[in-house]
Protein backbone atom coordinates (compact mmCIF):
# COMPACT_ATOMS: atom_id res chain seq x y z
CA UNK A 1 0.00 0.00 0.00
CA UNK A 2 1.26 3.05 -0.87
CA UNK A 3 0.51 6.77 0.46
CA UNK A 4 0.36 10.01 -2.01
CA UNK A 5 0.85 13.16 -0.64
CA UNK A 6 1.19 16.87 -2.53
CA UNK A 7 2.87 20.03 -1.47
CA UNK A 8 4.74 22.99 -2.06
CA UNK A 9 8.10 20.54 -2.39
CA UNK A 10 6.10 18.29 -5.20
CA UNK A 11 4.39 14.74 -5.30
CA UNK A 12 5.01 12.04 -3.12
CA UNK A 13 4.57 8.21 -3.76
CA UNK A 14 5.66 6.38 0.04
CA UNK A 15 5.62 3.14 1.39
CA UNK A 16 7.48 1.35 3.82
CA UNK A 17 10.40 0.77 1.86
CA UNK A 18 10.66 3.86 -0.98
CA UNK A 19 9.50 7.25 -1.74
CA UNK A 20 9.27 8.38 -5.33
CA UNK A 21 8.90 12.28 -6.12
CA UNK A 22 7.52 12.65 -9.08
CA UNK A 23 9.20 14.79 -11.43
CA UNK A 24 7.79 18.84 -12.20
CA UNK A 25 7.82 17.21 -15.85
CA UNK A 26 6.10 14.04 -15.79
CA UNK A 27 7.63 13.22 -19.71
CA UNK A 28 10.82 12.91 -18.04
CA UNK A 29 12.01 9.40 -16.84
CA UNK A 30 13.23 9.83 -13.52
CA UNK A 31 14.22 7.06 -10.68
CA UNK A 32 11.21 5.33 -10.25
CA UNK A 33 9.25 7.09 -12.61
CA UNK A 34 8.31 5.91 -15.81
CA UNK A 35 6.41 7.99 -18.30
CA UNK A 36 4.47 6.90 -21.12
CA UNK A 37 6.97 8.15 -24.32
CA UNK A 38 5.15 9.63 -27.29
CA UNK A 39 5.98 9.56 -30.95
CA UNK A 40 5.09 12.93 -32.80
CA UNK A 41 5.47 12.91 -36.60
CA UNK A 42 5.25 16.37 -38.96
CA UNK A 43 4.10 15.82 -42.17
CA UNK A 44 3.69 19.78 -44.23
CA UNK A 45 1.88 21.63 -40.88
CA UNK A 46 0.13 18.07 -39.98
CA UNK A 47 0.87 16.35 -36.78
CA UNK A 48 0.84 12.85 -35.40
CA UNK A 49 1.02 12.21 -31.81
CA UNK A 50 0.44 9.33 -29.78
CA UNK A 51 1.60 7.47 -26.84
CA UNK A 52 4.03 4.53 -27.40
CA UNK A 53 2.53 2.81 -24.30
CA UNK A 54 4.74 0.10 -22.44
CA UNK A 55 3.78 -0.02 -19.06
CA UNK A 56 -0.34 0.51 -18.45
CA UNK A 57 -1.13 -2.88 -17.40
CA UNK A 58 -4.11 -2.79 -18.74
CA UNK A 59 -2.71 -1.82 -22.21
CA UNK A 60 -3.68 -5.78 -23.46
CA UNK A 61 -6.46 -7.38 -24.59
CA UNK A 62 -7.88 -9.79 -22.11
CA UNK A 63 -5.84 -9.33 -18.75
CA UNK A 64 -3.46 -7.24 -16.70
CA UNK A 65 -0.01 -7.83 -18.02
CA UNK A 66 3.41 -6.23 -16.47
CA UNK A 67 5.21 -3.35 -18.17
CA UNK A 68 7.76 -4.24 -20.58
CA UNK A 69 9.92 -1.30 -21.56
CA UNK A 70 11.71 -0.63 -24.89
CA UNK A 71 15.22 0.57 -24.81
CA UNK A 72 15.80 3.97 -26.38
CA UNK A 73 16.48 2.28 -29.34
CA UNK A 74 13.45 0.40 -30.12
CA UNK A 75 11.78 3.39 -28.99
CA UNK A 76 13.86 5.56 -32.24
CA UNK A 77 13.15 2.48 -34.21
CA UNK A 78 9.37 2.81 -33.27
CA UNK A 79 9.61 6.79 -34.24
CA UNK A 80 11.25 5.89 -37.38
CA UNK A 81 8.45 3.51 -38.70
CA UNK A 82 5.64 5.88 -37.28
CA UNK A 83 7.17 9.30 -39.18
CA UNK A 84 7.32 6.75 -42.31
CA UNK A 85 3.85 5.63 -42.09
CA UNK A 86 2.34 8.80 -41.01
CA UNK A 87 4.66 10.18 -44.57
CA UNK A 88 2.67 7.85 -46.42
CA UNK A 89 -0.73 8.54 -45.23
CA UNK A 90 -0.93 12.09 -45.31
CA UNK A 91 0.38 11.16 -49.12
CA UNK A 92 -2.05 8.59 -50.35
CA UNK A 93 -4.57 8.73 -48.01
CA UNK A 94 -5.18 12.31 -46.66
CA UNK A 95 -8.83 12.08 -45.69
CA UNK A 96 -8.37 9.46 -43.06
CA UNK A 97 -5.15 11.09 -41.86
CA UNK A 98 -6.82 14.31 -41.33
CA UNK A 99 -9.16 12.23 -38.78
CA UNK A 100 -6.77 9.57 -37.24
CA UNK A 101 -4.98 11.48 -35.11
CA UNK A 102 -8.45 12.56 -33.10
CA UNK A 103 -9.36 8.48 -33.18
CA UNK A 104 -5.81 6.59 -32.47
CA UNK A 105 -4.34 8.35 -29.28
CA UNK A 106 -2.21 5.26 -27.87
CA UNK A 107 0.42 2.25 -29.86
CA UNK A 108 1.22 -0.41 -27.55
CA UNK A 109 3.88 -1.91 -29.17
CA UNK A 110 4.10 -5.90 -29.58
CA UNK A 111 7.08 -8.05 -30.86
CA UNK A 112 8.09 -8.60 -34.03
CA UNK A 113 6.46 -11.26 -35.62
CA UNK A 114 8.51 -12.70 -38.69
CA UNK A 115 6.82 -12.26 -42.15
CA UNK A 116 3.73 -10.47 -40.62
CA UNK A 117 2.72 -7.46 -38.96
CA UNK A 118 -0.57 -8.68 -36.46
CA UNK A 119 -2.15 -5.65 -34.66
CA UNK A 120 -5.56 -6.23 -32.08
CA UNK A 121 -7.99 -3.45 -31.09
CA UNK A 122 -11.01 -4.21 -28.64
CA UNK A 123 -13.77 -1.57 -28.07
CA UNK A 124 -13.57 -1.41 -24.45
CA UNK A 125 -9.59 0.48 -24.75
CA UNK A 126 -11.11 3.22 -28.11
CA UNK A 127 -8.17 5.31 -29.22
CA UNK A 128 -5.62 2.48 -28.85
CA UNK A 129 -4.43 -0.69 -30.62
CA UNK A 130 -1.55 -2.90 -30.07
CA UNK A 131 0.69 -3.68 -32.94
CA UNK A 132 3.89 -5.50 -33.69
CA UNK A 133 6.81 -4.02 -34.71
CA UNK A 134 7.86 -4.23 -38.31
CA UNK A 135 10.81 -1.82 -39.90
CA UNK A 136 8.52 -1.23 -42.96
CA UNK A 137 6.28 1.37 -42.62
CA UNK A 138 4.00 0.44 -45.45
CA UNK A 139 2.28 -2.32 -43.75
CA UNK A 140 2.35 -0.36 -40.72
CA UNK A 141 0.76 2.86 -42.61
CA UNK A 142 -2.21 -0.14 -43.50
CA UNK A 143 -2.20 -1.33 -39.89
CA UNK A 144 -2.99 1.97 -38.24
CA UNK A 145 -5.69 2.40 -40.88
CA UNK A 146 -6.95 -0.88 -40.25
CA UNK A 147 -7.14 -0.60 -36.28
CA UNK A 148 -8.28 3.15 -36.78
CA UNK A 149 -11.10 1.34 -38.85
CA UNK A 150 -11.99 -0.83 -36.28
CA UNK A 151 -12.14 1.82 -33.18
CA UNK A 152 -14.17 4.43 -35.09
CA UNK A 153 -16.48 1.73 -36.15
CA UNK A 154 -16.97 0.47 -32.08
CA UNK A 155 -17.70 4.14 -31.86
CA UNK A 156 -20.33 4.27 -33.98
CA UNK A 157 -21.52 1.25 -32.15
CA UNK A 158 -22.20 3.11 -29.49
CA UNK A 159 -24.97 5.52 -31.18
CA UNK A 160 -26.39 3.06 -33.80
CA UNK A 161 -27.65 -0.66 -33.71
CA UNK A 162 -26.14 -2.60 -37.10
CA UNK A 163 -26.93 -6.17 -36.06
CA UNK A 164 -29.07 -8.26 -33.49
CA UNK A 165 -27.39 -9.58 -30.61
CA UNK A 166 -25.97 -13.15 -32.76
CA UNK A 167 -23.08 -14.63 -31.61
CA UNK A 168 -22.90 -17.51 -33.54
CA UNK A 169 -19.94 -18.52 -35.03
CA UNK A 170 -21.10 -19.13 -38.77
CA UNK A 171 -19.46 -17.30 -41.33
CA UNK A 172 -16.61 -17.02 -43.17
CA UNK A 173 -14.12 -14.00 -43.49
CA UNK A 174 -11.37 -14.38 -45.86
CA UNK A 175 -9.04 -12.51 -43.16
CA UNK A 176 -9.74 -15.30 -40.36
CA UNK A 177 -8.85 -18.64 -40.08
CA UNK A 178 -12.09 -19.36 -37.81
CA UNK A 179 -16.03 -18.93 -38.88
CA UNK A 180 -17.20 -15.30 -37.23
CA UNK A 181 -20.16 -14.02 -36.09
CA UNK A 182 -22.12 -11.36 -37.75
CA UNK A 183 -20.89 -8.65 -35.54
CA UNK A 184 -16.66 -9.77 -36.08
CA UNK A 185 -17.35 -9.71 -39.84
CA UNK A 186 -19.12 -6.17 -39.96
CA UNK A 187 -15.55 -4.95 -38.17
CA UNK A 188 -13.34 -6.78 -40.51
CA UNK A 189 -15.66 -5.61 -43.47
CA UNK A 190 -15.16 -2.04 -42.15
CA UNK A 191 -11.34 -2.58 -41.43
CA UNK A 192 -10.45 -4.08 -44.49
CA UNK A 193 -12.29 -1.61 -46.73
CA UNK A 194 -9.40 1.24 -45.04
CA UNK A 195 -6.83 -1.56 -45.69
CA UNK A 196 -8.12 -1.66 -49.18
CA UNK A 197 -7.99 1.94 -50.29
CA UNK A 198 -4.40 2.65 -48.76
CA UNK A 199 -3.07 0.30 -51.66
CA UNK A 200 -5.09 1.23 -53.72
CA UNK A 201 -3.90 4.52 -53.47
CA UNK A 202 -0.47 3.58 -52.66
CA UNK A 203 -0.61 1.39 -56.01
CA UNK A 204 -2.01 3.84 -58.25
CA UNK A 205 1.01 6.12 -57.09
CA UNK A 206 3.42 3.39 -57.88
CA UNK A 207 2.38 1.38 -60.76
CA UNK A 208 5.46 -0.57 -60.33
CA UNK A 209 4.81 -1.63 -56.82
CA UNK A 210 3.83 -5.07 -57.53
CA UNK A 211 3.55 -5.84 -53.56
CA UNK A 212 0.77 -2.80 -53.11
CA UNK A 213 -1.23 -3.58 -56.50
CA UNK A 214 -1.27 -7.54 -55.03
CA UNK A 215 -2.52 -6.36 -52.10
CA UNK A 216 -5.14 -3.69 -53.27
CA UNK A 217 -6.52 -6.74 -55.53
CA UNK A 218 -6.61 -9.48 -52.80
CA UNK A 219 -8.71 -7.55 -50.18
CA UNK A 220 -10.87 -5.27 -52.69
CA UNK A 221 -12.19 -8.99 -53.39
CA UNK A 222 -12.51 -10.15 -49.79
CA UNK A 223 -13.84 -7.03 -49.03
CA UNK A 224 -16.73 -7.19 -52.06
CA UNK A 225 -16.94 -10.89 -51.24
CA UNK A 226 -17.93 -10.99 -47.45
CA UNK A 227 -20.73 -7.48 -48.06
CA UNK A 228 -22.49 -9.17 -50.82
CA UNK A 229 -22.44 -13.13 -48.32
CA UNK A 230 -24.00 -10.72 -45.31
CA UNK A 231 -26.07 -8.10 -46.87
CA UNK A 232 -29.38 -10.22 -46.57
CA UNK A 233 -27.81 -11.75 -43.45
CA UNK A 234 -31.23 -11.91 -40.97
CA UNK A 235 -29.27 -10.84 -37.79
CA UNK A 236 -28.85 -6.72 -40.38
CA UNK A 237 -30.48 -4.04 -38.75
CA UNK A 238 -31.67 -1.37 -41.79
CA UNK A 239 -28.68 0.38 -40.31
CA UNK A 240 -26.38 -2.21 -40.88
CA UNK A 241 -27.76 -2.81 -44.05
CA UNK A 242 -27.55 1.35 -45.00
CA UNK A 243 -24.13 0.59 -43.55
CA UNK A 244 -22.58 -1.89 -45.98
CA UNK A 245 -24.34 0.10 -48.97
CA UNK A 246 -22.34 3.04 -47.87
CA UNK A 247 -19.25 0.92 -48.38
CA UNK A 248 -20.34 -0.75 -51.37
CA UNK A 249 -20.92 2.56 -53.19
CA UNK A 250 -16.95 3.36 -52.77
CA UNK A 251 -15.77 -0.39 -52.94
CA UNK A 252 -17.82 -1.53 -56.37
CA UNK A 253 -15.99 0.81 -58.61
CA UNK A 254 -12.88 -0.54 -57.35
CA UNK A 255 -13.56 -4.13 -58.18
CA UNK A 256 -12.97 -3.06 -62.70
CA UNK A 257 -10.26 -0.98 -61.79
CA UNK A 258 -7.10 -3.03 -63.84
CA UNK A 259 -4.27 -4.30 -61.78
CA UNK A 260 -1.26 -6.06 -63.18
CA UNK A 261 -1.64 -9.59 -64.26
CA UNK A 262 1.07 -11.15 -62.16
CA UNK A 263 -0.01 -9.69 -59.01
CA UNK A 264 -3.56 -9.95 -59.26
CA UNK A 265 -3.02 -14.32 -60.48
CA UNK A 266 -0.93 -14.14 -57.19
CA UNK A 267 -4.06 -12.45 -55.39
CA UNK A 268 -6.59 -14.82 -56.39
CA UNK A 269 -4.36 -17.69 -55.71
CA UNK A 270 -3.74 -16.83 -52.03
CA UNK A 271 -7.44 -16.10 -52.18
CA UNK A 272 -8.16 -19.43 -53.26
CA UNK A 273 -6.02 -20.97 -50.72
CA UNK A 274 -7.41 -19.65 -47.90
CA UNK A 275 -11.29 -20.31 -48.78
CA UNK A 276 -10.11 -24.00 -49.21
CA UNK A 277 -8.04 -24.57 -46.26
CA UNK A 278 -10.86 -22.71 -44.44
CA UNK A 279 -13.41 -25.19 -45.55
CA UNK A 280 -11.22 -28.37 -44.61
CA UNK A 281 -11.05 -27.47 -41.20
CA UNK A 282 -13.94 -25.75 -40.47
CA UNK A 283 -16.70 -28.01 -42.90
CA UNK A 284 -17.77 -31.22 -42.14
CA UNK A 285 -19.54 -33.02 -44.97
CA UNK A 286 -22.64 -34.64 -44.66
CA UNK A 287 -21.97 -38.09 -43.13
CA UNK A 288 -24.26 -40.26 -45.27
CA UNK A 289 -22.71 -38.87 -48.21
CA UNK A 290 -19.45 -39.55 -47.34
CA UNK A 291 -20.34 -43.09 -46.42
CA UNK A 292 -22.27 -43.65 -49.88
CA UNK A 293 -19.18 -42.44 -51.93
CA UNK A 294 -17.25 -44.39 -50.02
CA UNK A 295 -18.77 -46.99 -50.95
CA UNK A 296 -19.23 -46.41 -54.48
CA UNK A 297 -16.09 -46.35 -54.63
CA UNK A 298 -15.06 -49.84 -53.30
CA UNK A 299 -17.68 -51.28 -55.99
CA UNK A 300 -15.56 -49.52 -58.47
CA UNK A 301 -18.99 -46.88 -60.03
CA UNK A 302 -16.69 -44.72 -62.28
CA UNK A 303 -19.90 -42.31 -62.11
CA UNK A 304 -22.29 -42.50 -58.58
CA UNK A 305 -25.78 -41.80 -59.38
CA UNK A 306 -26.40 -39.86 -56.13
CA UNK A 307 -27.95 -36.68 -57.60
CA UNK A 308 -26.12 -33.30 -56.41
CA UNK A 309 -24.29 -33.48 -53.45
CA UNK A 310 -25.49 -31.60 -50.53
CA UNK A 311 -23.30 -28.49 -49.31
CA UNK A 312 -22.22 -28.18 -45.80
CA UNK A 313 -23.51 -24.69 -44.61
CA UNK A 314 -23.01 -24.47 -40.74
CA UNK A 315 -19.15 -24.72 -40.01
CA UNK A 316 -17.83 -25.77 -36.85
CA UNK A 317 -15.65 -23.39 -34.61
CA UNK A 318 -13.45 -26.49 -34.09
CA UNK A 319 -10.69 -26.96 -36.41
CA UNK A 320 -9.88 -29.78 -38.00
CA UNK A 321 -6.40 -29.70 -38.87
CA UNK A 322 -3.71 -26.89 -38.84
CA UNK A 323 -3.05 -23.61 -40.39
CA UNK A 324 -0.20 -22.29 -42.41
CA UNK A 325 -0.29 -18.47 -43.77
CA UNK A 326 3.15 -19.77 -45.59
CA UNK A 327 2.54 -19.59 -49.05
CA UNK A 328 0.83 -16.01 -48.91
CA UNK A 329 3.76 -15.02 -47.05
CA UNK A 330 6.00 -16.38 -50.29
CA UNK A 331 4.02 -14.18 -52.48
CA UNK A 332 4.64 -11.20 -50.38
CA UNK A 333 8.16 -11.81 -50.26
CA UNK A 334 8.40 -12.47 -54.32
CA UNK A 335 6.84 -9.30 -54.93
CA UNK A 336 8.16 -7.20 -52.76
CA UNK A 337 10.56 -4.31 -53.63
CA UNK A 338 13.81 -6.21 -52.91
CA UNK A 339 13.74 -8.90 -55.73
CA UNK A 340 16.21 -11.37 -53.35
CA UNK A 341 14.04 -11.65 -50.88
CA UNK A 342 12.21 -14.75 -52.10
CA UNK A 343 15.34 -16.54 -52.20
CA UNK A 344 17.08 -15.66 -49.11
CA UNK A 345 14.29 -15.55 -46.92
CA UNK A 346 11.66 -18.05 -48.32
CA UNK A 347 13.65 -21.15 -46.64
CA UNK A 348 12.60 -19.05 -43.15
CA UNK A 349 8.76 -18.18 -43.05
CA UNK A 350 7.89 -20.32 -40.47
CA UNK A 351 5.69 -23.58 -41.13
CA UNK A 352 6.94 -23.47 -45.15
CA UNK A 353 8.12 -26.72 -47.61
CA UNK A 354 10.01 -27.36 -50.18
CA UNK A 355 7.04 -27.75 -52.07
CA UNK A 356 5.87 -24.30 -50.74
CA UNK A 357 9.04 -22.88 -52.44
CA UNK A 358 8.51 -24.32 -55.57
CA UNK A 359 4.70 -23.61 -56.27
CA UNK A 360 5.20 -19.90 -55.49
CA UNK A 361 8.58 -19.96 -57.60
CA UNK A 362 6.48 -21.46 -60.61
CA UNK A 363 7.76 -24.80 -60.73
CA UNK A 364 4.12 -26.67 -60.78
CA UNK A 365 5.25 -30.06 -61.34
CA UNK A 366 7.59 -29.96 -58.15
CA UNK A 367 5.46 -28.48 -56.13
CA UNK A 368 2.92 -30.79 -56.77
CA UNK A 369 5.75 -33.45 -56.15
CA UNK A 370 6.55 -32.19 -53.00
CA UNK A 371 3.18 -32.55 -51.51
CA UNK A 372 2.42 -35.82 -52.65
CA UNK A 373 4.99 -36.69 -50.95
CA UNK A 374 3.62 -35.07 -47.42
CA UNK A 375 0.50 -36.79 -48.15
CA UNK A 376 1.70 -40.21 -48.33
CA UNK A 377 3.11 -39.22 -44.71
CA UNK A 378 -0.39 -37.92 -43.60
CA UNK A 379 -3.11 -37.11 -45.99
CA UNK A 380 -5.03 -35.10 -44.00
CA UNK A 381 -3.08 -32.34 -43.37
CA UNK A 382 -4.51 -29.07 -44.64
CA UNK A 383 -2.05 -27.61 -46.08
CA UNK A 384 -0.93 -30.12 -48.55
CA UNK A 385 -4.27 -30.80 -49.66
CA UNK A 386 -4.63 -27.48 -50.71
CA UNK A 387 -1.06 -26.79 -52.02
CA UNK A 388 -1.58 -30.09 -54.18
CA UNK A 389 -4.87 -28.49 -55.67
CA UNK A 390 -2.95 -25.37 -56.26
CA UNK A 391 0.09 -26.78 -57.95
CA UNK A 392 -2.30 -29.29 -59.88
CA UNK A 393 -5.05 -25.95 -61.22
CA UNK A 394 -1.63 -24.35 -62.52
CA UNK A 395 -1.46 -26.70 -65.31
CA UNK A 396 -5.34 -26.24 -66.03
CA UNK A 397 -9.12 -27.01 -64.39
CA UNK A 398 -8.22 -30.63 -64.08
CA UNK A 399 -11.20 -33.06 -62.03
CA UNK A 400 -8.33 -33.58 -59.01
CA UNK A 401 -7.80 -29.71 -58.81
CA UNK A 402 -11.26 -28.95 -58.93
CA UNK A 403 -12.49 -31.10 -56.09
CA UNK A 404 -9.10 -30.42 -53.96
CA UNK A 405 -9.87 -26.58 -54.39
CA UNK A 406 -13.48 -26.00 -53.92
CA UNK A 407 -14.68 -29.75 -52.19
CA UNK A 408 -11.92 -30.22 -50.16
CA UNK A 409 -13.27 -31.14 -46.83
CA UNK A 410 -15.53 -34.04 -49.01
CA UNK A 411 -12.47 -35.39 -50.16
CA UNK A 412 -10.56 -35.80 -47.13
CA UNK A 413 -13.37 -37.32 -45.80
CA UNK A 414 -14.15 -39.70 -48.21
CA UNK A 415 -10.58 -40.80 -48.13
CA UNK A 416 -10.73 -41.32 -44.68
CA UNK A 417 -13.52 -43.46 -44.63
CA UNK A 418 -12.11 -45.36 -47.82
CA UNK A 419 -8.68 -45.77 -45.72
CA UNK A 420 -10.50 -46.77 -42.43
CA UNK A 421 -12.23 -49.80 -43.71
CA UNK A 422 -10.20 -51.13 -46.91
CA UNK A 423 -7.04 -53.20 -47.25
CA UNK A 424 -5.94 -51.02 -50.60
CA UNK A 425 -5.83 -47.36 -49.77
CA UNK A 426 -5.42 -45.40 -53.20
CA UNK A 427 -4.04 -41.94 -52.70
CA UNK A 428 -5.98 -38.88 -51.61
CA UNK A 429 -5.14 -37.59 -55.42
CA UNK A 430 -6.50 -40.21 -56.67
CA UNK A 431 -10.12 -39.89 -54.85
CA UNK A 432 -9.91 -36.23 -55.52
CA UNK A 433 -9.78 -37.02 -59.18
CA UNK A 434 -12.63 -39.28 -59.02
CA UNK A 435 -15.16 -36.89 -57.01
CA UNK A 436 -13.84 -34.43 -59.21
CA UNK A 437 -15.39 -35.54 -62.11
CA UNK A 438 -19.21 -35.81 -60.91
CA UNK A 439 -18.71 -32.27 -58.68
CA UNK A 440 -18.58 -28.79 -59.84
Amino acid sequence: MAQVSAGSDGVFFRNRDTEVRLPDDLSIETAGWQPVRRVTSWCGDRRLSIRLDDVDPYRGLYEPIPPRRLTALEVESWRTVVDGAWQLLMTHLPGVAETLPVGLESLVPAPAVAFRLPSASTGEAFGSAIVAYGADPEPLAAALVHEFHHIRLGGVQHLATLHADDGRERLYAPWREDPRPIGGVLHGIYAFFGVTAFWRALSAAEPAHELAAFEFALWRTAVWRTLRAVYDDESLTPTGRRFLEGIATELTPWQKEPVPAEPATWAATAALDHYATWRLRHLRPDARTVSALADAWRRGEAWPKLGRLPEPHMPTPVPDGGWSDARTDLIRLRLGRDRNSFAVNGPMVPGVTSADLALVAGTHELAADGYRDLLAVDPDVPAALVGLGLALAAHGTGPAARALLHSPELVRAVHREIRTNTDSTPAVEVIAGWIGRFTH
